[in-house]
């Protein structure tokens, strides 16, 4: 996948505010805008993440219904995680498709990058498609607030939901199934 195109950034004046909570911080800053224009902008620091579209042989996806508190209900997600420290994307994803889904993946396709929510954050997330799954004998343990529950699904249950709407799903799940689909020919 091509790279994002260079940034413009914007020239930074004042720090107004900032608060952290585990690995994000918002701030608000007065910035001078590209254009000119100057003002207070709110905007979520994020360290960044990756996901995977996890594929089985027979060709059913696999996929997660996890409970998201910010909108206080169970959405349709692939396996993702943000990043620790240091930790390059791929093995990030590598081991939260153990954590999650329990499987360990022996082809990886990278699917490009996508900005979730560019208006105010600067997350990153890293896309890949997983392929030439083995399950785990035993699932390693994933963070202590995550409830989910692990789907095997056809793709073209996948799309039906996607197009009637029975199922909440996030924006980064239906951005990495297009691409997936684009790479795998569906």
């Amino acid at each position: 996948m091509p790279p994002l195109p260079e940034p413009e950034p914007s020239r930074f004046i004042a720090e107004e505010g900032a608060l952290q909570a585990r690995r994000i911080r918002f701030e608000i800053n007065r910035l001078r805008l590209p254009m000119g224009h100057e003002g207070s902008y709110g905007l979520i620091r994020h360290p960044g993440a990756a996901l995977a579209v996890p594929v089985t042989d027979d060709g059913r996806v696999v996929i997660l219904r996890q409970y998201r508190f910010a909108v206080a209900r169970r959405l349709l997600e692939f396996p993702a995680g943000t990043l620790e420290e240091g930790e390059d994307p791929l093995g990030s994803m590598q081991r939260e498709l153990g954590e999650e889904a329990g499987y360990s993946a022996a082809r990886w396709d990278d699917l490009g990058l996508m900005l979730p929510c560019p208006g105010y954050s600067d997350e990153v997330i890293h896309l890949f498609l997983a392929r030439q799954l083995t399950p785990l004998q035993e699932r390693p343990a994933g963070d202590e607030d995550e409830d989910l529950e692990v789907l095997h699904m056809p793709a073209d249950e996948l799309d039906r939901r996607l197009a009637d709407g029975s199922e909440a799903l996030d924006g980064k799940t239906v951005t990495a199934w297009y691409r997936a689909r684009q790479v795998l020919g569906w």
